[in-house]
């Protein structure tokens, strides 16, 4: 081959390393732009599951509420009434699954403000778990731990309900097994043999299915639902503790609490502030 001949192809193949030099220096700068995004991205993911678990993760359930509570009743479909003698009304009704985060969410951020509405003789609070999922293993959770409440003894109900919530188990793990559904049980000093044979027997099953389909009689296609009066509850009442207490009393007639937590008559409020947002 000629000098002549040799004289293009070097060049060509000198023209083809600076392109293949340009194209890994494109992609190393890509690289770096795209792993700094996924480091950014972490960092987000990390400081939101933070603000998750001290909003809405663990701690206590019923927004810390600790005072006296409402005597309850059985109502139908093993559901639960609490309310003081002679008050029927306004009547909040809260539609929940044991299994459901956002429920748990709910009780968090509301559970005591209903607590002190029906100690208060301020509304009567029914509770109204039922089986929503239906899809395993949330659906077997669910009713097994629906099931364990309606076997509770009625006195221990709420604290019960309560516990249930704060071991509820992660969305698709098993959980709320009879061992543990017993057990909590017999740490609110439950020990009958009768509500241990219910849980193994899932004796109140019928009661669980029941409920699920008068739920869906009332118009129920996601939990947690709040009902006052038979009307659904959303918006600001969803996520304060003051608004719902200002809708209870426009409901029933009464004053509504003034801004701060005080109300008009002059009666610390007592409920607590918004931990987080419920989704549906």
């Amino acid at each position: 081959m000629s000098e002549q001949d040799r004289g293009p192809s070097a060049r060509r193949r000198l023209a083809d390393e600076r392109a293949r030099d340009q194209a890994r220096e494109r992609r190393r700068r890509w690289l770096v732009v795209v792993l700094g995004a996924v480091a950014v991205a972490a960092v987000v993911v990390a400081v939101t599951v933070v603000a998750v678990s001290r909003n809405g993760g663990d701690g206590p359930l019923g927004d810390d509420y600790s005072g006296p509570l409402a005597p309850t009743a059985r109502v139908e479909y093993g559901a639960v009434a609490m309310a003081q003698p002679g008050v029927a009304g306004p009547v909040l009704e809260i539609y929940e699954d044991f299994q459901c985060p956002a429920c748990k969410a709910l009780e968090k951020r509301l559970g005591g403000t209903l607590k002190q509405l029906a100690a208060e003789g301020e509304a009567r609070v029914v509770y109204r778990p039922f089986q929503l999922f239906q899809q395993e293993p949330l659906m077997s959770n669910s009713r097994r731990a629906a099931n364990a409440a309606a076997c509770i003894p009625v006195d221990e109900w709420v604290p019960y309900h309560d516990r249930l919530f704060a071991g509820q188990p992660p969305e698709g793990d098993t959980g709320f097994t009879p061992e543990n559904l017993i057990k909590w049980a017999a740490d609110l000093g439950v020990t009958d043999p009768a509500f241990a044979a219910c849980v193994n027997g899932n004796q109140k099953i019928d009661l669980v299915e029941k409920a699920s389909a008068a739920a869906g009689r009332a118009g129920v296609d996601s939990t947690p639902y709040l009902a006052l009066n038979g009307e659904k509850v959303d918006g600001d009442a969803l996520g304060s503790p003051d608004e719902l207490r200002r809708a209870v009393a426009q409901a029933g007639g009464g004053t509504p609490p003034s801004p701060g937590g005080t109300r008009s008559d002059g009666r610390a409020d007592g409920s607590a502030g918004v931990h987080g947002r419920v989704r549906s």
